[in-house]
């Protein structure tokens, strides 16, 4: 595939970790990308090796909605054409509940899931009124094993990836099917990045929770002895890329893609147990139904709607 008609892809989050990693992939496959981050001096190397005809770069900080707006203007003046979108940019916040201050909190959903709802937002109308009819496009939205099950220390990061995970699966069932767009939930596992390094705010432990019996102290300990794996992970970064560039690739993807062992056996094992719960407590379900309310009937509505 030449460079002039091969995939054009949004990565934003692109100057490290799995962004980074996706981004050079990308470039070295003959593929196009629009590269965001909040400082663009980072790709230089990037930049002095590809040709502006295969890579832009745009400074954008995904809180601010008039720099999003304007990175999807520069793409189209650019390359005219997008075709798969990645939302990737944030970070980590470790912390008790308790203890967190509300600002950090607030600041961790507003790039976790508020970013990525305004980014998607623009890639909708750009898929489906900038790309000719029908063309359509992907939205890979990034979010983590962390966003199909929580722990201690990371109830702020888990919801804003939970709630990222809500908002995925509902624009996926509003996209009309002739707009051709599909948005993924991609799930990692530990990376080797920059992931519970740089890329994490620690707050410091409340002395409640600093007892031999706290779950939260034991998560903590737990998670800083992975990084013998090199970045708290057991997945390549650099595999990862490759990955994301099939999972763009394939005709019908899944709403879920775990990246990672530790990332399905975690989601595995969480959506098992919710199946068997429902099971043992079934009867306590059914009993606030209306009177004469069928349920045999109602579960055959749901089941035949396939929602």
């Amino acid at each position: 595939m030449s460079t002039s008609d091969s995939r054009i892809w949004f990565i934003t989050g692109s100057s490290q970790g799995l962004g980074r990693a996706l981004l050079e992939e990308v470039l070295a496959s003959g593929e196009r990308a629009v590269a965001t981050l909040r400082k663009p001096t980072v790709l230089a190397p990037l930049v002095e090796k590809y040709a502006s005809s295969q890579l832009l770069v745009v400074p954008l900080d995904v809180t601010d909605e008039a720099q999003i707006v304007a990175a999807f203007e520069a793409t189209k003046k650019h390359f005219g054409r997008l075709d798969v979108v990645v939302n990737n940019a944030g970070y980590g916040l470790e912390g008790e509940i308790e203890d967190t201050p509300e600002a950090e909190a607030r600041k961790q959903i507003e790039v976790l899931f508020w970013g990525p709802v305004r980014i998607t937002k623009e890639a909708i109308k750009f898929l489906r009124d900038v790309n000719p009819p029908g063309y359509g496009g992907r939205v890979l939205n990034i979010s983590s094993v962390g966003g199909y099950s929580s722990n201690p220390t990371l109830a702020f990061y888990s919801a804003g990836k939970f709630a990222l995970e809500a908002f995925t699966e509902a624009f996926t069932k509003e996209m009309l099917p002739e707009w051709n767009i599909k948005g993924l939930i991609i799930e990692p596992g530990g990376f080797e990045t920059e992931w519970g390094g740089s890329s994490m705010i620690h707050v410091p432990i409340h002395p409640r929770y600093q007892g031999p019996t706290s779950p939260g102290l034991a998560f903590r300990k737990m998670r800083e002895a992975s990084h013998q794996y090199g970045g708290g992970g057991i997945g390549d970064p650099n595999k990862g890329g490759k990955v994301l560039m099939q999972i763009a690739s394939m005709p019908n993807p899944p709403l879920r893609i775990q990246l990672g062992t530790d990332s399905l056996m975690l989601v595995r094992n969480k959506a098992l147990k919710t199946v068997r719960d429902g099971e043992t407590f079934e009867e306590i379900s059914h009993s606030t139904n209306k009177d004469g309310i069928d349920k045999d009937q109602i579960l055959g509505m749901i089941k035949e709607a396939n929602v």
